[in-house]
């Protein structure tokens, strides 16, 4: 499809990126991966995949490395997504024409199949009481999907299609964030802007969650730590309690337990979203601990 680029950003990523690539290849659109200084071939897998290759050299986080990605672009529309997100067959289509069908609208999702066979609508979020309150079960984002398109409140940034010049115009992803809730953010602000948010049901693409990146020692506490610094972060910026010291009363106590048990995943896990809530109280950027200053 002519008019359209598909922006994937990558880090690490040669395990998923394949199928990624092949099923984008199939539906005849165009790819472009904005390389965040893999360490594995994650690069030369995709440019022999036929994909264009924008190499960032450093790792520039999600947003930014999106931001980079659009900028590179001409065609009229951008679809983000995860190298986790494979589109079923026909899939592009339907998103392609439910943007003809709703030309108002800000962005679009199709409908996410997780591993475990579930749809995953997110109809609640940090900043869901800023902009519109959806019924939950249990704390479930899955609660109450939809049977058919829906405006919804936010839209997973697995996997979104953008008009390129909507996307300019509401400045991209904010780039303080390094990880976590900058999708959320930019729903906020396309719904702010007065354009809707379109969940599109006949759209499906499956996502094998959580394996963007290949496992590494560290790689845990890190993206905890950018959890932990992001929910600070945004719930300053829509001014909205940062329960930060929730947060680190809940999870200091499960550091030392996990400690005590020799368990290293849950150290990461837990210390890191303590050290990230810790880091924005004091003022400490994300893009100062990734070098991006």
């Amino acid at each position: 499809m002519t008019s359209l680029t598909a922006i994937i950003v990558a880090h690490d990523s040669r395990h998923v990126l394949p199928a990624c690539l092949a099923a984008l290849k199939r539906e005849g659109v165009r790819a472009l991966v904005v390389d965040n200084a893999s360490s594995d071939d994650t690069a030369a897998l995709a440019e022999r995949a036929g994909a264009q290759v924008v190499h960032a050299g450093c790792n520039e986080g999600f947003g930014r490395a999106n931001n980079i990605g659009v900028s590179f672009t001409l065609t009229e529309w951008c679809l983000l997504l995860n190298p986790d997100i494979v589109v079923e067959p026909g899939c592009i289509a339907v998103l392609m024409a439910a943007a003809e069908r709703y030309p108002d609208a800000g962005m679009f999702a199709p409908r996410i199949i997780e591993p475990d066979g579930r749809l995953f609508y997110q109809n609640r979020s940090l900043l869901s009481e800023s902009v519109v309150k959806v019924p939950d079960i249990a704390g479930d984002a899955r609660a109450f999907p939809p049977d058919g398109d829906a405006c919804a409140p936010f839209l997973s940034g697995a996997c979104l299609l953008v008009r390129r010049a909507v996307f300019d115009d509401l400045g991209g992803f904010d780039p303080e964030i390094f990880l976590f809730y900058e999708d959320d953010d930019l729903c906020r602000r396309t719904i702010a802007a007065g354009l809707p948010l379109v969940h599109v049901n006949d759209a499906v693409v499956t996502h094998a969650r959580g394996q963007s990146a290949s496992p590494k020692p560290g790689r845990r506490y890190k993206a905890r730590w950018h959890l932990g610094w992001s929910r600070v972060y945004i719930a300053r910026k829509y001014g909205l309690e940062t329960d930060a010291a929730r947060t680190i009363l809940l999870n200091l106590p499960k550091v030392l337990l996990s400690a005590l048990a020799f368990r290293r995943d849950d150290i990461e896990r837990y210390a890191g979203i303590v050290a990230g809530t810790v880091a924005a109280l004091m003022g400490r950027t994300a893009r100062a601990r990734e070098g991006l200053e």
